[in-house]
């Protein structure tokens, strides 16, 4: 294991771990899930641990959190074993740990009843968290009609009922939308200040930069440690941004090309990221290779690796890319190579009682394109995407489905429907096979290809040899894979997607995507959801939705250029202060940390500029720099769902 000495600050350094884990394994039979691996915590501290899926993450927070055994090694939480100190640990698993038919106040009361907490502590703190997040005016509310966010939020304070010393998060905003990813991740760099101790695994890398250290974990072990800086620097390579209206056709000559400099080129939203040996020099060839390919020419920004750029390299450095195995395509296109229309609906209404989920929507999808349907959690996206696809009733509005108006339930148009749904499509009690075979067979896949496309599922998802394992067993991404795997063998002229990558680790993420684009170019209809807005960039439209109406329709391109204001970029000595101080003089919305900076929207920039320099400055925040940078489709996507809400 390479082991960067940590760089954290004074305070945590200072303090004696009070997490300790030493040649830690782990077997389930002949599996083995961690193999001797070794850590330290401090009080105070945000760790991450990042990985791919398998890495063997989940097992070392169960062994952690005292609710399952290590087979070697020790592990001394507070100077006591792990599984005597559960009373000090909060845990919050993969799965949602609620009751859905008890209320907000019923789950918190249940929890703080098996923590033993106090009636009077009980109050207090739940007043102080439910507040902290958000929640305290829903106490009454039934967990199961809260959105996914708002679940997870009321997940984190029966966590935190407790006040406990630790704090243990798998995975805590999967499936969650960015605004209350925001505000989740604020909530836990409140805590850290306060003292309590965070171990956090998570596949968005943007939230591991957040954390004091950072763990590469993967086969098993734990290969490199250290701050999110460190790991940059320890790469070794610099990063440009390329931008260019031939985004694919740039990507694929840069792949093509034999120069070792162009050591990494990914699609990365609307930009193309080229991890570089010598920054000067891929300037140079990356404008030689376009110019002798025709391309125009690019504009092209120098930047420091990021996070997911560590996890990549690190991971291609092992030989654990996923290989790109082509689709086995056997049905010729008829309607579905046509720019036709292939999804439709006009006015698109949907009432639950006296609540209206979808109110008055117009989607219009063609063959060939990607659409992204867009929303904070509880913003109507499911719904929409169970109307259109056949599988709820419309309470009004005008529908077309592969130029069927009728029967959406048909068997004929069926067959040429793929949908993946938010929750996992597939048998947890059936084996991998199993699935594959139910599902072709669902989907009328004829029997003598079946087996060819089969193959393709398992080798795309990297489970050779493993086709026989419970599909429970499967970490959540590895289902994600196989689920959307399950969707597609059928060659659909129409593809569903509601929210395909969620807990989906960067390189599958990557494997996701080029099945995606590969899908639409030989002319399937996709319509996905999505709260990793940097993937929503390779939608070729979109739309948002906020409270089940659409607010905003166009390109990626359009919908950024055309938000209010200026985004500013500041990098300043004390993240944490200056993001607290600021919110006090500006709506919390507009302030967010992004890694080492900080991201703040100004709607009078020329006037309120000067406001910050004088807040920073008059509380001895220095300020190293200050620049003007374009909205990412995050922060338009926030900005669009607040404005809307605050009006």
């Amino acid at each position: 294991m390479k082991q960067i000495l940590p760089n954290i600050t004074p305070k945590l350094s200072q303090t004696s771990p009070i997490i300790q884990v030493n040649n830690l394994h782990k077997h389930y039979g002949k599996i083995v899930a961690i193999k001797g691996i070794n850590f330290t915590v401090h009080r105070g501290e945000m760790f991450a641990l990042i990985g791919p899926d398998g890495a063997g993450k989940t097992s070392t927070f169960h062994i952690l959190g005292g609710v399952m055994e290590a087979t070697a090694g020790e592990i001394l939480v507070c100077d006591q074993p792990a599984r005597s100190a559960r009373l000090m640990t909060g845990y919050l698993t993969q799965q949602f740990s609620l009751y859905l038919d008890l209320s907000i106040d019923e789950n918190l009361n249940y929890a703080a009843g098996l923590r033993q907490v106090p009636d009077h502590l009980f109050k207090e703190r739940r007043q102080k968290y439910l507040k902290l997040m958000n929640l305290d005016k829903f106490g009454s509310r039934l967990a199961g009609q809260l959105s996914g966010g708002m679940k997870q939020k009321l997940a984190l304070c029966c966590s935190l009922i407790s006040q406990p010393e630790i704090l243990l998060l798998d995975e805590p905003t999967t499936g969650v939308d960015p605004v209350s990813r925001r505000e989740f991740w604020d909530v836990l760099a409140e805590l850290s200040a306060e003292g309590m101790t965070i171990i956090v695994a998570t596949p968005y890398l943007d939230e591991a930069e957040r954390c004091h250290r950072v763990a590469l974990m993967y086969s098993g072990e734990i290969h490199e440690i250290g701050t999110p800086q460190e790991l940059r620097n320890n790469l070794g390579l610099h990063r440009l941004e390329v931008r260019t209206e031939k985004l694919e056709i740039t990507e694929e000559v840069l792949l093509k090309s034999e120069e070792k400099n162009l050591v990494d080129v990914q699609i990365f939203g609307d930009r193309l990221d080229v991890l570089v040996e010598d920054i000067t020099l891929a300037e140079m060839q990356v404008n030689q290779l376009l110019q002798q390919n025709k391309l125009p020419l690019p504009d092209i920004e120098h930047g420091e690796p990021t996070l997911e750029n560590v996890f990549v390299t690190r991971l291609r450095e092992q030989g654990s890319v996923p290989q790109f195995f082509p689709f086995p395509r056997f049905r010729k296109r008829g309607k579905s190579a046509t720019k036709e229309i292939a999804i439709y609906a006009h006015k698109l209404n949907r009432i639950f009682g006296k609540f209206q989920a979808v109110k008055d929507v117009n989607v219009e999808v063609r063959y060939g394109e990607i659409f992204g349907l867009l929303g904070a959690n509880g913003a109507g996206k499911t719904t929409t995407i169970k109307i259109l696809c056949g599988l709820l009733e419309a309470s009004g509005g005008e529908i077309s489905l592969g130029g069927e108006t009728g029967n959406l339930r048909s068997a004929e148009l069926r067959k040429r429907i793929g949908y993946m749904s938010q929750k996992f499509t597939l048998y947890d009690d059936l084996s991998i096979i199993q699935n594959l075979e139910f599902y072709s067979g669902v989907y009328g896949v004829p029997r003598k290809l079946r087996r060819e496309k089969i193959d393709w599922v398992i080798a795309t998802c990297g489970l050779q040899g493993k086709e026989n394992m419970v599909t429970g067993q499967l970490p959540g991404g590895w289902k994600q894979r196989v689920a959307f795997g399950a969707s597609v063998m059928h060659e659909p002229d129409i593809l569903f997607l509601d929210e395909p990558t969620s807990g989906v680790d960067p390189l599958a993420r990557r494997q996701f995507w080029k099945l995606i684009n590969d899908f639409a170019r030989n002319g399937t209809a996709i319509l996905v959801t999505t709260h990793y807005l940097e993937e929503a960039e390779q939608c070729n439209r979109m739309s948002f939705m906020v409270a089940g109406e659409t607010v905003v329709e166009g390109s990626p391109s359009f919908i950024k250029a055309s938000q209010p204001g200026q985004l500013i970029e500041i990098i300043v000595n004390e993240n944490q202060v200056a993001s607290r101080l600021l919110k006090k003089q500006f709506a919390s919305w507009r302030v967010s940390i992004f890694a080492n900076s900080l991201h703040i929207v100004l709607d009078d920039p020329k006037t309120e500029i000067h406001q910050v320099r004088q807040l920073l400055e008059d509380n001895n925040i220095t300020i190293h720099s200050l620049r003007n940078i374009p909205f990412s489709l995050e922060d338009a996507f926030i900005g669009i769902v607040q404005r809307t809400t605050d009006n």
